[in-house]
């Protein structure tokens, strides 16, 4: 494995759950629910709604950090909710997103991230225990303009577009190259049982009535 994926990995695998995780499960699902509102109602933030009508599926980070001195990396907690048959939105899965990075960084930034899959392929790949986005091969990961520090095009064709929001002496979020990890003993002490990601949001097999809000603010935001 490659210096820095491997980096990457140890960020994604320990770093990230252990702050994300620090207080629960279920404050990081309020957060996340907070974080959605705060980013589809900033300026511009209509445009990434206009795209969230047309996503297969979400993934909220409410709280990304970044902090370094000549090492500095990026991590923390997400949920990743997908959208039924019918139309509603399933309970979440939880995720880790980490990364690595070497060179003289100094500073703190944290931020807020929506991930919108608007593809099957960026879906099924998501889905595995551990992707490394936008290093996967065919995953394509755009960043779409919405008022909130970043690019005012994206592809259209791509997996996975992102909007993020960011406070802090770093000037943006790339989320390109982090690893985005499923994060299975938050999802077992949520739901007090052994189940996948694929289980919890295809197959709508574990319900928590904790994430109604966050499931009706999609429903309010996305349709």
């Amino acid at each position: 494995m490659k210096p820095l994926l491997l980096a990457a990995t140890l960020l994604a695998t320990a770093l990230a759950p252990a702050a994300a995780f620090a207080d629960s499960p279920q404050h990081l699902v309020d957060s996340a629910t907070l974080a959605l509102e705060d980013l589809l109602d900033a300026p511009g933030g209509q445009q990434a709604g206009d795209v969230l009508r047309r996503a297969r599926a979400v993934v909220i980070c409410p709280n990304i950090f970044r902090a370094g001195f000549v090492f500095g990396g990026e991590g923390g907690g997400c949920v990743m909710v997908a959208r039924g048959a019918g139309g509603g939105w399933s309970d979440p899965a939880f995720y880790s997103l980490g990364s690595g990075s070497f060179g003289f960084q100094i500073g703190v930034q944290s931020a807020e991230v929506l991930m919108m899959i608007m593809t099957s392929n960026g879906l099924n790949a998501v889905l595995n225990s551990q992707v490394k986005l936008g290093g996967d091969a065919g995953l394509t990961v755009a960043t779409l303009g919405a008022g909130v520090n970043g690019s005012m095009s994206a592809g259209l064709t791509a997996d996975i577009l992102t909007v993020s929001k960011s406070q802090g002496l770093y000037g943006g979020l790339t989320i390109s190259g982090s690893i985005f990890a499923q994060n299975a003993g938050a999802q077992q002490a949520y739901y007090g049982t052994d189940l996948n990601s694929r289980q919890i949001i295809i197959d709508m097999a574990a319900h928590n009535p904790g994430a109604n809000p966050l499931r009706a603010e999609l429903a309010r935001y996305g349709g």
